[in-house]
């Protein structure tokens, strides 16, 4: 079961991230999301987290996939990931100093400049995928030490978003990994 969520609220050439004050990924900028509480589904979970963080009610909310990870080969995580858009004339002065950390918007080549080491480390190949295909796919990363070795984007349904049974059988594969390790 995936517990949390990730979006990046783009408009025009920029993206609004978070700076984050608190694991993970504490002191690196990052979309805006958060844990689904009891009874949510992912869908509602982001609208909540981006009027909680934010403010900002997006002009329109896609489904991307999921960003999924295997920590030392021992540990799985993951969580919805969202692409949201408002239009590039919208007005939404930051930075902002928020309970989670700071708001600002970034321009796309500054969060995908090589020598950008401000972002959380699988950030830019996420967004260079979400930003370039239409499709869903899990952005699967594999974490050693604290550092990104690989992340794999394999296409996924769009229905994992929604269908339970679905989403918890393609999930299975990352709990037999775990088991064994």
């Amino acid at each position: 079961m995936l517990i949390y969520n990730i979006c990046y609220i783009q408009r025009g050439n920029e993206v609004l991230l978070l700076n984050r004050e608190k694991p993970s990924w504490m002191g690196c900028w990052n979309g805006i999301g958060g844990k689904l509480e009891a009874g949510e589904s992912p869908r509602e979970s982001m609208e909540r987290e981006m009027s909680e963080e934010t403010g900002i009610t997006p002009t329109k909310l896609t489904f991307k996939g999921i960003v999924s990870w295997m920590v030392d080969g021992t540990r799985f995580g993951g969580m919805y990931l969202y692409a949201a858009s408002v239009e590039e004339s919208f007005t939404y002065d930051t930075p902002i100093k928020t309970d989670e950390g700071i708001l600002d918007w970034k321009r796309v080549d500054w969060i995908m400049d090589v020598h950008n080491q401000g972002v959380a480390s699988n950030m830019p190949q996420v967004l260079q995928g979400m930003r370039n295909d239409m499709h869903c796919y899990d952005y699967h990363c594999i974490f050693e030490k604290g550092k990104l070795l690989d992340m794999i984007a394999i296409q996924i349904d769009p229905a994992l978003e929604w269908d339970e049974v679905q989403r918890e059988v393609y999930l299975e594969k990352y709990a037999v990994m775990v088991h064994s390790s």
